[in-house]
């Protein structure tokens, strides 16, 4: 990275191991960060799945997938075997995984939304795919867990609403939760593809970070060796605590008294 035709070496991003054993390594992905290579962002250095090779001194095997701007654990295999029973849990909808969203408006209702979403196809990527495929099955469960009103207007309105929300996907389509909130009339802050920009001008500016408010909480599978049923959970990151704290939820020094 070039500042005032100086080369400045870019810091790769910290990463917290959240479980590891000799065949499954788990991590905490901040936002922001790649899972793996691809050649639409060639200009990118860090990526998840290479930091986290270096990090434990073995190749690892994607699994799962978290959006670029999604932050929280992310499970890779040390081993193509393991790596392919897991898979196969993903595919067969046996893994629980449970989020965390600051959407926009207060929830009061949980529910379970059968939606289901046509494919998002990228311009380059998917250049020849074909274009008219069906829409595909798409489950989330969501319950509001926290809601708030602030004294402050982010459109027409003197107040801002907010609320935070669990999510737990049933199935793994791509923006599959963004997606189903913003039809929901409940986008998450942050999302700049498919939510809400007047408010996530105000949160920008508002809460002094830029970012999607989207947290993959904890992950629960069937270990592919041991079958052990394995639960891993992440704390959440200081900025989220920050908002709490401006929203009012809670102090800085725990988190909010949720379920999740």
């Amino acid at each position: 990275m070039l500042v005032d035709d100086v080369e400045i070496d870019e810091v790769a991003p910290a990463l917290e191991i959240l479980f590891e054993d000799e065949y499954l390594v788990a991590i905490h992905k901040p936002a922001g960060l790649l899972v793996h290579r691809s050649y639409l962002v060639r200009k990118e250095r860090f990526f998840a799945m290479q930091l986290t090779r270096d990090l434990v001194g073995c190749h690892v095997f994607p699994v799962h997938r978290l959006d670029r701007p999604t932050s929280g654990v992310l499970l890779f295999a040390k081993n193509s075997e393991c790596a392919r029973m897991l898979c196969e849990q993903f595919e067969q909808h046996t893994v629980q995984k449970k989020y965390l969203a600051l959407i926009r408006g207060n929830m009061h209702d949980s529910g379970e939304l059968d939606y289901p979403l046509k494919v998002e196809l990228d311009d380059v990527a998917d250049k020849f795919a074909e274009k008219n495929k069906a829409a595909q099955d798409a489950v989330t469960v969501y319950q509001p867990l926290l809601n708030c009103e602030i004294p402050y207007s982010s459109g027409r309105y003197p107040t801002s609403r907010f609320g935070l929300i669990k999510l737990s996907p049933k199935t793994g389509r791509k923006h599959q939760l963004r997606r189903h909130m913003a039809h929901l009339r409940h986008p998450i802050i942050g999302d700049t593809t498919h939510g809400d920009g007047k408010q996530n001008k105000f949160a920008r500016e508002h809460f002094g970070v830029n970012r999607l408010w989207l947290i993959a909480k904890s992950l629960q599978f069937t270990h592919p060796v041991t079958q052990q049923v394995m639960h891993i959970e992440t704390e959440l990151e200081q900025e989220w605590l920050d908002l709490f704290e401006l929203l009012g939820w809670q102090s800085l020094d725990r988190e909010p008294s949720i379920e999740i």
